[in-house]
This record gives C-alpha cells, sequence and structure tokens, in this order.
C-alpha cells in the first residue's frame, strides 16, 4: 500500500513539474498597437472599441494566455494562430464612452490572478503591475447632421424640378 502512495506522489510531482514548465512569462515585452472606435451614433447603437496589437518578448515567449482590463472590467484576449498577433475588443454605451484616452492594462495569467484576488479583498487594483499598458484614444460619437443627406438630395432634387418646370413654363408662354 505505501508503495502505491510513493508511486502517486512521484507521479503528481511529475505532472506539477511539467504543468509549471509549460507555462511561459513573456520578459520585456515589445508591443506595437493599432485601434479603432466607432464616432457615428446614428449607426451603432454602442461605441465599439477595437485593439490589435503584436507582442514579443525577449525571451521569445508565445502563445500567451493575456486578460485585458479596462477600468473594472476584465475581458479576454484573444490570439491568433502564429503566437504574437493579439486582439481585444468590447463596447460602451454611447453615454459611457466619452471623448479621451483609455488605459487597457494587460495581464498573463499569473498577474490577472493577483489582479483578480485583489479585486475579491478589496484592495487598490492599481497596486497591481501589468504586463503593459496600451492607451486608446477615442474622439467621441457623433451625432451626425442636423439634416440627414437623403433629405438634402430630396430638397435639392425638388428645387431643381421646380426652377426647370418654370423655366420651361415661361418659354411656352
Amino acid at each position: 500500500m505505501a508503495s502505491w502512495m510513493k508511486m502517486i506522489a512521484l507521479f503528481s510531482l511529475v505532472l506539477l513539474f511539467f504543468c509549471s514548465s509549460n507555462a511561459q512569462s513573456c520578459v520585456g515585452p515589445t508591443v506595437e498597437a493599432t485601434s479603432f472606435t466607432s464616432t457615428d451614433a446614428n449607426l451603432a447603437m454602442e461605441t465599439t472599441f477595437l485593439v490589435e496589437f503584436t507582442l514579443t518578448c525577449k525571451n521569445a515567449a508565445k502563445d500567451l494566455v493575456l486578460h485585458a482590463d479596462i477600468g473594472d472590467r476584465q475581458f479576454p484576449v484573444s490570439r491568433s494562430a502564429d503566437g504574437i498577433h493579439y486582439q481585444v475588443s468590447w463596447t460602451e454605451e454611447h453615454k459611457e464612452a466619452p471623448a479621451g484616452s483609455y488605459d487597457i492594462r494587460f495581464f498573463d495569467d499569473e498577474g490577472f490572478s493577483a489582479l483578480r484576488k485583489a479585486q475579491r479583498s478589496d484592495q487598490d487594483v492599481s497596486a497591481v503591475s501589468s504586463l503593459f499598458t496600451i492607451t486608446v484614444h477615442h474622439r467621441g460619437v457623433s451625432q451626425g447632421p442636423w439634416v440627414s443627406s437623403p433629405t438634402v438630395a430630396a430638397i435639392s432634387a425638388f428645387a431643381v424640378w421646380l426652377f426647370a418646370y418654370r423655366a420651361k413654363r415661361q418659354i411656352q408662354d
């Protein structure tokens, strides 16, 4: 019986070693990011934010599992097949997304666990260090012109027709 316990303990240690050695951490991250935010309130019900970035690490770590922290909300970060291109997106109501800069903090699994622990214990989450931060600049949403372009086109077409009709009447008289 004791030999089975020893084998189970040894198997558990070997399994723990392989699981922990598989997790990578990014050292010295270099980020190149592009972002998009929707700006037309007439075409969408909510403001959309989209951030795409390339992450390279000095230790050549790839296929990292990342999480984004935006304000008090967290989102998973999607990863491309090559392991260095990432994307995160979210939406907010127009009223809750004023023009300005939004800081997005990115965490690996270890940092995200520390962030969640700080949230659960009501600690200061800004004290948790992130892997890197990307700032997104949002210009705000536009309600559009007071008069829509189809209305302007219809009024212009009517004005041209009226001018042509009056000119034709003058020629005939």
